[in-house]
Order: structure tokens, then C-alpha cells, then sequence
């Protein structure tokens, strides 16, 4: 009997892992082969009665109850006590594990943008046809956590490379190169396959627009170097910035809390809370080449702003999940401006080709025509619903319609990445509404047209 143990929780980063790529798309199998591998390679309260070589009807009869399906259906909820009966949180959310449940689907949230995971975790884990379970050993085989051969699945001798536990972590302060979670998820499968050449030779290169000019890449990575010793310190204190605002025009200063940073849209931002530069939100996202000067100031300073000391006195400063949470409810980086439902139209070709399959946002959806209409019913009002009815019933019921809520409140205050990918899908794509949006647009379109009809 092989003497490794594995005794991971099942901790959202493993799971990543494990997905080799989305994690979004393979949950319930990810969460399946940590119980496989609890099942094979667990102390001996887990492990199964199993010889270091095993068929799959051989671990099966080991795991479920005796009365359990040895057919190709899926199995009926035919013994309270079989493994098939569990939920998915009952393996997750025990005194094993010792995982709590919120902080486990807040991580699960964070890095997979899903928000509510209640329905996937009521269902049965291990409910599913033998099939599908003898897809998980195959993976294990792929994953290099079993050896397939004669017919077998044979138990490994030495584990594949896998995260950091925070165990581990205290006895090693080498960079793990899965220590990936910053990455979206579909990238961190590329990142832990590629990062090595092969045969000597680089395949993967990850290419992305940086608008920074190179005058101002010393500075840029100066702040990432404070911010990154600020965010070392307990508490975390409070910044002064000196930024040039592109939105308002001029220098200033602000106030506020660093939370975290994003690269988003060809630049590095700084997400804080506190003051904003034209005053409207306590939250503003800060180019970090825009940046003139930081300063740490302390938690007793006068000038702080008081919904800063309210916060800190309150034990409430805002973290990073927060903002992962909002940018999930709406698209766009400026998680801070209102959402407002959008309903967009698209040449049917052009639809299903550039658009139907790809991800835009979760609340990016195609609906129907008469969707579409209820929709301009039910949200917009008076006169501009009768000139919406009027455009839509001018339009084909076989075009590719679609909603989205986005950042969007008015002219002033949108987010521009969002309103850039509007444009870029001109003329193929209508903006039915928000009405204002669909006007602006159209300014723009009448604008544009007049450069080029010239003479």
C-alpha cells in the first residue's frame, strides 16, 4: 500500500488547480476528484480497502453501498447512508474539511465570477452514471495522480506538483508558479502548462495592449512597490494621492484606502475607497501612470475623510471580494456607477458569428424577440417606450437580441470600456436602450458621418 497521504481541503485555489483551466465550467467534477483522491490517497479513516492496483468496479464496490447501481443509469436515491446520496456541500462543509461555508463561495465568486452557488451545491456529488465516473479516473490518470496500464489504474509513488497549502507556505518562500489566482481562470490552465519551454523552446506568449508610456514605466512600478509594502503592514494605512485626473482636467488631491490593483483595458489601476477626484463616488479606480505622488498617512490624521474614519473605526474597510462581487453584477470596470439594464440588437450573421458562444459578462444573455419587446414594456417609460415599439416592430424577429446590465448612468458617468466596445461593434450592433445611451450614440454616428461626407 503506497504510504503517500492526501489530506487537502478542498480550498478554491486547489480546486483551480485541479480544473486545469475553467473552473466555472468543470466545478462538479473538480470537486469529484478531490473526493477520489481523499478515497485513494486519504489517512485511514478515508482511504479505501483497495490494492495499490484497482478496476474501476473494484473502487466502486469499495466506496458506494452494496444496493448501489452497477449499471450505466443514473443512480435513484435508493440508500440514505451511499456516498451517491451526499450533496456536494455535505462532502464541502464538514468537521473534516473544517471549510466554512460563505468564505468558501465568496473565494468560489472571486475566482470564477459565479455569485449564487446554492443550486450547484445541493446537488448530489457523486449522483451521476458510471460513465462519468470513469471519465474522473481517466482525468486522474491524465492529472498524473494514477497509472493506467493492463487494464488497471495503479497508485503513484511520488504526487504531481500541486498549490501551496498555507502549511507548506510557512516552509518555503519560493515563488509557486501556481500561485495563479490573479490570472482569469481560463488563463491559469495556459500559465501552469506553458511556462516552461519544451525542448528548449517557448510556446506560450501572452500578448496585451499598455497604453503606459515608457517615461512613466519607472514611476508605475515604483507605486505597485509601495502599495505592495503598505498592503504588508497591520493595520493598512490610509494614502494620500496626487493625480492628474484625465475626467476632470486637473491635478488634486484625494484621500484614500488602497484596496487592491487591476490591469484592465491597456492599464494598471488602483482600486481605493474614499475620496473621488470629481466628488460624485467614494470609490474611483486610479491610473496608476496618472499618480504624481503617494503619501501613508495614519489612521488618527485630521484631514481623513469621515466616511474613511467610519469605516476603520467600524472594522468595515472594504476588500478586494467586494469588488470582484460588484463587477460581477454588472459589465464593466467602474464597479462604483449605477447598473442599468441594456438591450442590444445584432445582425443575425454577425451575432452567431462573433458573438453567440463567447463571454461578454454573466448577465450577458440572448433572449428572443418578444422578449425583447416585453422588455421595452416593462422598463421603459413614456414616450420613449411607443418610439422603441415602433423601431423594434421595423426590425427582423430573426436578428440576435440580447441584455446586459452595464456601468452606466449618463454621458458623464459611463464606463468607457464598455461604451468603446459599443462602438467597435458599429454598425453591426443597435443599442435599443437605455434611451439616452442609444441618443448618444446616435450623436456620435451623425458626427462621424459629416467627417467623411465632406467635400
Amino acid at each position: 500500500m503506497s504510504e503517500l497521504v492526501f489530506q487537502e481541503v478542498p480550498h478554491v485555489e486547489l480546486l483551480q488547480w485541479l480544473a486545469r483551466g475553467s473552473l466555472k465550467q468543470k466545478l462538479l467534477r473538480t470537486i469529484r476528484l478531490w473526493v477520489w483522491l481523499r478515497s485513494l490517497y486519504g489517512d485511514r479513516q478515508e482511504r479505501l480497502a483497495l490494492d495499490d492496483s484497482f478496476t474501476y468496479a473494484e473502487w466502486r464496490d469499495a466506496f458506494f453501498s452494496s444496493t448501489h447501481t452497477k449499471g450505466e443509469e443514473v443512480p435513484n436515491l435508493h440508500d440514505p447512508d451511499c456516498p451517491c446520496a451526499k450533496t456536494t456541500q455535505e462532502w464541502l462543509f464538514n468537521e473534516k474539511t473544517g471549510v466554512v461555508a460563505h468564505q468558501w463561495q465568496e473565494s468560489l465568486m472571486v475566482y470564477t465570477g459565479i455569485t449564487d452557488s446554492r443550486k450547484v451545491l445541493k446537488r448530489r456529488l457523486f449522483g451521476i452514471t458510471r460513465r462519468s465516473l470513469q471519465g474522473d479516473l481517466e482525468t486522474l490518470a491524465d492529472l498524473g495522480w494514477l497509472v493506467y496500464k493492463n487494464e488497471k489504474y495503479y497508485r503513484v509513488n511520488e504526487f504531481p506538483q500541486r498549490p501551496l497549502t498555507p502549511k507548506d507556505e510557512t516552509e518555503s518562500n519560493k515563488l509557486s508558479i501556481y500561485e495563479l489566482n490573479f490570472l482569469h481562470d481560463d488563463l491559469v490552465g495556459f500559465a501552469q502548462n506553458h511556462f516552461q519551454k519544451i525542448n528548449g523552446v517557448q510556446r506560450f506568449f501572452l500578448k496585451v495592449d499598455y497604453v503606459v508610456p515608457r517615461s512613466t514605466l519607472d514611476a508605475v512600478d515604483d507605486w505597485q512597490y509601495q502599495l505592495r509594502e503598505l498592503w504588508a503592514k497591520t493595520p493598512v494605512p490610509p494614502i494620500r494621492l496626487t493625480y492628474a485626473s484625465a475626467k476632470v482636467a486637473n491635478q488634486l488631491d484625494c484621500i484614500v484606502y488602497p484596496v487592491c490593483i487591476y490591469y484592465v483595458q491597456r492599464a494598471v489601476y488602483l482600486c481605493a475607497y474614499g475620496e473621488n477626484p470629481d466628488k460624485q463616488t467614494e470609490w474611483y479606480n486610479f491610473r496608476l501612470d496618472h499618480i504624481q505622488k503617494m503619501i501613508a498617512l495614519s489612521w488618527d490624521n485630521s484631514q481623513l475623510p469621515l466616511n474613511l474614519c467610519q469605516r476603520y473605526q467600524r472594522h468595515t474597510l472594504p476588500s478586494p471580494d467586494y469588488i470582484a462581487l460588484e463587477m460581477s453584477k454588472a459589465w464593466g470596470f467602474d464597479f462604483y456607477l449605477p447598473s442599468q439594464l441594456t438591450l442590444l440588437r445584432f445582425d443575425r450573421d454577425f451575432g452567431d458569428r462573433y458573438v453567440k458562444g463567447t463571454e461578454r459578462h454573466e448577465t450577458f444573455e440572448e433572449i428572443s424577440y418578444q422578449q425583447a419587446q416585453k422588455l421595452i414594456k416593462q422598463k421603459i417609460k413614456q414616450p420613449e417606450q411607443q418610439t422603441l415599439l415602433k423601431i423594434l416592430a421595423n426590425r427582423s424577429p430573426e436578428d440576435a437580441y440580447y441584455q446586459v446590465f452595464i456601468r452606466y448612468q449618463d454621458e458623464k458617468y459611463r464606463d468607457n470600456n464598455v461604451i468603446m466596445r459599443l462602438r467597435a461593434w458599429r454598425p453591426k450592433c443597435e443599442v435599443l436602450f437605455p434611451y439616452e445611451l442609444r441618443q448618444s450614440i446616435a450623436a456620435d454616428v451623425a458626427k462621424e458621418f459629416q467627417l467623411y461626407h465632406q467635400d
